[in-house]
């Protein structure tokens, strides 16, 4: 029987199909779910930030974009996925919030699905789909065996990309 693991907010979690992985209320964060193609090792990690130099003394590696994908990679090739097959899907980044003020500091959501993307690139791993930005929340629900990542939101319908 199959588990559905639930990853909490600066948190993130590794399995294997056909387990699969979930986790609520993303709104500025950014769920980054990658998984191996081939052996269907997959994670699924809750970004709250984008960039762990920007904070003092935090414990907390998978809070950020930066060190988050990084560890969750590392999980993942230690269940025996290969980096060269893995592909990943974001979702969330929201404006939760709307200001007239545009600096950097009210633009989280933009700055975590900017950060991802940079550090999925630098690792080399594509993303095949996403769905983010607007101005609402998602639930999301990862499976590694078809890779199927549904996205849930208050008022809209069911998506899986």
């Amino acid at each position: 029987m199959s588990e559905l693991i639930k990853v909490g907010m600066a948190d993130l979690k590794v399995c294997i199909s056909p387990d699969s992985v979930t986790t609520l209320g993303l709104g500025s964060c950014v769920g980054v779910a990658i998984r191996d193609k081939e052996n269907k090792v997959g994670g699924l990690a809750h970004v709250m930030l984008p960039d762990s130099t920007a904070i003092r003394n935090n414990t907390n590696i998978y809070k950020f974009a930066d060190t988050g994908i990084t560890e969750l990679v590392r999980l993942m090739e230690e269940k025996g996925a290969k980096r060269s097959r893995m592909v990943a899907k974001i979702a969330g980044g929201a404006q939760m919030f709307s200001f007239q003020n545009k600096s950097e500091l009210v633009r989280v959501g933009d700055r975590n699905v900017e950060a991802s993307k940079k550090k999925l690139k630098e690792l080399g791993i594509p993303i095949i789909a996403e769905d983010t930005g607007d101005s609402y929340g998602r639930t999301v629900i990862f499976y590694p065996e078809t890779g199927d990542f549904v996205i849930r939101a208050v008022g809209k319908e069911e998506r899986t990309i």
